[in-house]
């Protein structure tokens, strides 16, 4: 579980970002997590969109990411979620160093 002051920094990090995955009509799937997972073990910190043709809603998506991943939801704003893994490879913990200092 993320502290207050590691959410903020992670928000504001993430503030910049652009969106990497979308959820559309398709809705949510095991390969949808599994690419998920695949882009945060690169990246640490993404975010991802909800399309309105969409058919679940940002509470449903967020409530199955975090069921079925150890992927921790750090802020939802609208239809985007921020979404944030620490990475299994060590050169890729760019961010997740500064966050477990804090």
């Amino acid at each position: 579980m993320l502290r207050g002051k590691q959410k903020r920094y992670l928000r504001a990090h993430a503030h910049t970002m652009h969106p990497l995955f979308s959820v559309g009509k398709n809705g949510l799937t095991q390969a949808w997590l599994d690419q998920l997972t695949g882009a945060l073990e690169n990246r640490e910190l993404i975010k991802i969109n909800l399309q309105q043709s969409a058919e679940v809603s940002v509470d449903e998506t967020k409530a199955f990411i975090e069921d079925n991943t150890n992927i921790q939801v750090v802020q939802t704003i609208g239809r985007v979620l921020v979404l944030y893994r620490v990475a299994t490879d060590e050169e890729n913990q760019k961010i997740s160093a500064v966050v477990e200092n804090m």
